[in-house]
């Protein structure tokens, strides 16, 4: 009973009091914005910085905890150097090249020619805000690239502890590709404005010959008054429609040319790859028309020259006793063009909003698919019925065609008709018998397709149809016939 029982334990308390690592110094070369950010962001992750400056006493205000020497000082101390000074100056650091042996200097603005250093091209994309206030959703990635596999590790250890999601470009020679993000202008979008506004202008012209032009020199009427809501709620839908269509006719046409060629394996053109990158551009630019067309149509009641009208014509039926029948057939048409237009608007947004990033990266490829695919085509068909019932029999109409040109909405149907009835074409079976067809039947092409799921990018890269979805989050051209 008096022996001692040994503890099956042992006290942590030394642990406690054990002294802990120290935390990993880095060095930053520049005082200006964005590197006072980076310093920022470092000492709040638990990094140790440490400022290479050409003026280490007069450099201005610093992160608290940060020190501040000479370059070549600063350089001695950390194995990680970020350079974050304009390309102008880096005169200086050939200077520092022995200093600069066996470290990782990673770059804000371009690679430096140092022998001996492991050049890391990173963090240019970002901004002194997007340091200053962490990252979000639109500028949470990174870019780097480099030569060195040890070096680059190190960047993206530094890059995630810090919040941001790397990308890795490759080596060196993807530099200048790097350079160039932070200098770009809507690269994505240049060609679909281009299209909108190309359509917008054709439209508002070709309609204010019609409605402004037309009225003033037949008629003498002055209603130019009518450009500012009419004649813009005229064009909205149009531009809408068309551009809408525009997101479906390179699928449509990638969908002929793999059944012409016999295979999905070859490279399409530049043009149609080119077309096909910016679909999500353009179904964006045609939601935003069909927005504005619900807004101004939502402004009508309330307008001088309708309620002056609905005035006029209440007085002149009361002036002569007159009352105009209900028509049950007009009813049905009228509720109906509204009907397919509120329906037509919701599907639309939803397609929209499941094109944006962080909705698509919760779908799975078969709900994405689905959404931008088959309730895609029914938002082109609801928008099409829509413009069919507005027009009804107007076409019919000798006074329709005025200077012999006929109504924008005529013009507007073209495209989506066209759209819709090869859309069901390519969904109709193949008859097997025909010679031709043995070859390459279009049931054996949409069955290789839904089973294979594998798609050859422009650039000759195999890609999944997962990633094919992801790389286009408007619907990818195989996906027109996936039905």
């Amino acid at each position: 009973m008096s022996e001692k029982v040994k503890p099956e334990s042992v006290s942590l308390y030394p642990l406690g009091t054990a002294a802990a690592p120290e935390p990993e110094l880095l060095c930053i070369f520049g005082t200006g914005d964005f590197g006072r950010s980076l310093g920022q962001r470092l000492l709040q992750t638990g990094y140790r910085g440490v400022y290479g400056s050409r003026s280490p006493h007069s450099c201005g205000p610093l992160p608290q905890g940060a020190q501040v020497m000479s370059h070549a000082a600063a350089a001695q101390l950390a194995s990680l150097v970020f350079i974050c000074i304009h390309r102008e100056n880096y005169s200086f650091l050939e200077t520092l090249a022995p200093h600069l042996t066996g470290k990782v200097p990673c770059y804000s603005q371009m690679p430096l020619l140092v022998p001996g250093a492991h050049v890391v091209k990173s963090f240019n994309t970002l901004s002194a805000w997007a340091l200053q206030n962490g990252p979000s959703d639109a500028n949470r990635q990174v870019y780097l690239c480099g030569n060195s596999p040890e070096a680059k590790q190190m960047v993206v250890e530094v890059a995630t502890k810090l919040g941001f999601t790397v990308l890795d470009r490759g080596s060196l020679y993807a530099a200048r590709e790097l350079e160039d993000f932070p200098l770009q202008l809507f690269p994505e979008w240049r060609l679909p404005l281009r299209v909108a506004v190309g359509l917008s202008a054709s439209f508002f012209f070709y309609v204010l010959i019609r409605d402004v032009i037309y009225e003033y020199v037949e008629q003498g009427k002055d209603t130019s008054f009518r450009i500012m809501v009419s004649l813009a709620n005229k064009v909205f839908p149009i531009v809408s429609l068309i551009m809408l269509c525009l997101c479906y006719v390179p699928g449509l046409i990638a969908a002929f040319l793999q059944l012409y060629r016999g295979t999905k394996y070859k490279r399409f053109p530049d043009w149609l790859d080119r077309w096909m990158l910016c679909r999500k551009q353009l179904g964006l630019l045609a939601l935003g028309f069909a927005s504005l067309h619900v807004l101004y149509t939502l402004i009508i009641p309330i307008r001088y020259y309708v309620r002056y009208r609905l005035a006029a014509i209440t007085i002149s039926q009361i002036q002569k006793n007159q009352t105009d029948e209900f028509v049950t057939g007009m009813a049905w048409r009228t509720d109906s063009y509204y009907s397919m237009g509120i329906l037509g608007f919701a599907l639309y947004l939803v397609v929209g909003i499941t094109s944006l990033p962080s909705v698509s990266n919760a779908l799975s490829w078969r709900e994405f698919s689905f959404i931008q695919s088959k309730l895609g085509y029914l938002t082109l068909f609801f928008c099409t019925f829509h413009t069919y019932l507005y027009g009804w029999n107007k076409f019919l109409n000798h006074s329709s065609y005025k200077w012999y040109t006929p109504p924008p909405y005529m013009l507007a149907l073209v495209l989506p008709s066209v759209v819709l009835v090869f859309k069901l074409l390519v969904l109709l079976p193949c008859n097997t018998d025909c010679p031709k067809c043995t070859k390459n039947t279009l049931s054996f092409t949409v069955k290789s397709i839904r089973h294979d799921n594998v798609f050859l990018t422009p650039t000759g890269h195999l890609q999944t149809s997962k990633e094919a979805m992801c790389s286009s989050l408007w619907p990818h051209p195989l996906m027109t016939m996936t039905s």
